[in-house]
């Protein structure tokens, strides 16, 4: 299996947890312009999966619950991150 492939495969486990936490959806709804019936269809774009692990990332708090809750390890959306499309770009901000 591939480096994103695996990445993909924990990206659609972190969309499935999001899904489950209506504020945290609601969110990353409002900052990706998407709406609940496009995820489906999005859930397939890498790069998608790339902007929703970036929008968990943004918080201490939603990478641990989202770990914990998915059994992972802190560190696993970090690097499934990197295993997406501009994942390891480096970062200026």
């Amino acid at each position: 299996m591939s480096r994103q492939e695996t990445a993909e495969i924990t990206a659609l486990q972190a969309l499935g947890w999001l899904v489950g936490q209506p504020e945290e959806l609601g969110g990353f709804l409002n900052a990706s312009g998407a709406s609940p019936g496009d995820l489906a269809r999005l859930a397939r774009d890498p790069h998608f999966l790339a902007a929703m692990i970036d929008f968990l990332l943004e918080t201490d708090d939603r990478v641990l619950a989202c770990t914990r809750d998915l059994n992972l390890p802190p560190t696993a959306l970090g690097e499934a991150r990197q295993g997406l499309p501009g994942g390891r770009d480096p970062h200026w901000t």
